[in-house]
């Protein structure tokens, strides 16, 4: 051992007072220090030194990424084509359907005029309603659906009916012919609407597979009755 380092271990004990003089002489001498090749301090077996890194680098600090959401991908619902409804049924069961008509239509079967409405032809009907029958005598109305004066009721009703498909759209000022012969004369108002004769148009363009129909607020009469 070194005589230096035997002069300073002996003043720390002796300073400590954790060994006796005594102890000092029975040190041995150096002898040399036999180590395990394969010895490995335990230190050295952290993750910092066993990877061949020198002991003053920093072992980088990975932060664990969370996973990405993902977010679910939402098809739209296919929407079915839009398809138009077209009106299948002819003027007669379309205005029986209404529920403003059941005179009118009664008047048609007196008059023998249902097969001629319902058939291929087109028509427009300028169609008097329930309430516009009763503004007639009661009498009148009576006699009208009697066999007997069967002549005049076709040329009443025949007189509310147009040759062809007239929307109230395409209806002008003016005179029009009727299916009875007779003229009928039209009024389009911006403000007031469309009036037929001294009628006016209270419901217009309900449609079916053979015409139109256009509810009126009076019975109209031929010029020549």
């Amino acid at each position: 051992m070194n005589a230096n380092y035997s002069k300073l271990l002996t003043k720390i004990t002796a300073i400590m007072g954790l060994m006796s003089i005594g102890l000092l002489t029975t040190i041995p001498s150096p002898a040399k220090e036999v180590r395990n090749p394969n010895f490995r301090p335990s230190i050295f077996n952290e993750p910092l030194y066993n990877r061949g890194k020198k002991p003053s680098e920093t072992a980088p600090v990975t932060t664990p990424t969370q996973p990405e959401t993902e977010v679910p991908t939402v098809k739209p619902t296919p929407t079915a084509p839009r398809t138009e409804t077209k009106e299948t049924r002819n003027l007669v069961v379309l205005a029986n359907a209404n529920g403003s008509f059941t005179i009118l239509i009664k008047a048609l079967a007196a008059a023998g005029l249902t097969d001629t409405l319902q058939g291929d032809g087109l028509f427009t009907i300028f169609a008097p309603t329930d309430a516009a029958f009763k503004k007639l005598p009661a009498d009148a109305l009576t006699d009208l659906l009697k066999p007997e004066h069967k002549e005049v009721l076709v040329k009443i009703l025949t007189y509310h009916v147009v040759p062809g498909k007239v929307l109230s759209t395409e209806l002008k000022s003016g005179e029009v012919k009727s299916v009875e012969g007779g003229a009928i004369n039209v009024k389009v108002d911006p403000k007031a609407g469309v009036s037929v004769n001294d009628a006016k148009v209270t419901q217009a363009d309900i449609q079916g597979k053979n015409g139109v129909i256009h509810a009126i607020d009076q019975v109209i009469l031929p010029p020549d009755l």
